[in-house]
């Protein structure tokens, strides 16, 4: 067996044959490892045999020797698909939004009900038609006190409908509903009731049914007797624009200043409509012991 020679005992061809094949295994390794990881698909031809090499120069090859990568070419089927999975995915998100989006709607729904399901509903029944003629309306009365409701100032013809309107519920006490009236000016401090028909107007001053609460825009019209049942508002015409008139809730207590005030025949109902601002409007018969006519006192609310 010979020998093996140390590298000083080699000649110069021996150990350029040993460096070019030594460079071949280490490319070939290269070439094999990225074959198996599938990062090439084709190389640059294999170095020319040794017999080739033999006569070139020895140059430095650590970068030529580097193989030549060719990436494959996108297939466009698999863009196709990838572009699909995309859309896919923009739509499930966009799915998944609307799905939120719906069921917070529906939650803030089914709160809602809740709410209104544990909370007793306060009911304000509104009458079918306006009143025909002015609340708080009788006969004057006689020597020992006794009085009715003055019909004879009803048109015979809606008689039966103020009959009707009589008949409609009292509504749920809730606490905006107005439950005291207080007008410094006449030393008045009274309850106030829900309705204003005959029964009602004994208890206290009778708030409209169907009229605004106390604060709110629109109206808040009360109504009481001036010579029966406590003479409750027999000195409205003692009113001057300026004077407060404080109503009470369960909640706070608005103030109101009274802007004016005027008499008016009993079927003038137009003095109890309905306001775009804050109002309330005071009704009474007027005068006292005779009764044919109606005053009517309108205060603001204050700002």
């Amino acid at each position: 067996m010979a020998r093996r020679k140390a590298p000083e005992e080699l000649s110069v061809e021996e150990l350029r044959r040993l460096l070019v094949e030594k460079r071949r295994g280490a490319r070939k390794e290269r070439l094999e490892h990225y074959r198996r990881t599938g990062r090439v698909v084709s190389v640059a031809p294999d170095m020319a045999d040794f017999d080739s090499a033999r006569s070139a120069p020895i140059v430095d090859t650590t970068e030529a020797s580097q193989p030549t990568l060719e990436v494959a070419p996108a297939n466009p089927r698999r863009k196709l698909m990838d572009r699909l999975l995309l859309g896919v995915e923009v739509l499930a998100v966009v799915g998944l939004l609307a799905v939120l989006v719906n069921g917070f709607g529906l939650l803030q729904t089914l709160n809602t009900e809740v709410v209104s399901a544990l909370n007793p509903m306060t009911v304000t029944p509104t009458p079918l038609v306006m009143a025909v003629v002015l609340p708080s309306g009788h006969t004057p009365p006689d020597a020992q006190g006794n009085t009715a409701p003055n019909v004879a100032e009803i048109p015979e013809h809606l008689r039966p409908m103020v009959q009707s309107l009589a008949n409609i519920p009292l509504p749920t006490p809730a606490p905006n509903q107005g439950i005291r009236i207080q007008i410094p000016a006449l030393n008045l401090d009274a309850p106030i009731v829900q309705g204003d028909g005959w029964e009602q107007l004994k208890k206290g001053v009778g708030q409209y049914l169907g009229s605004a609460q106390p604060g709110q825009d629109g109206n808040v019209v009360l109504s009481a007797h001036n010579d029966v049942y406590g003479e409750l508002f027999r000195y409205l015409d003692r009113l001057a624009p300026g004077d407060q008139i404080t109503i009470y809730t369960q909640q706070r207590q608005y103030v109101y200043i009274v802007d004016r005030t005027v008499l008016v025949e009993p079927t003038a109902v137009e003095v109890m409509a309905s306001t775009g601002s804050p109002t309330v409007t005071l009704i009474s018969c007027y005068p006292y012991l005779v009764d044919d006519q109606r005053i009517v006192v309108f205060a603001r609310l204050q700002n």
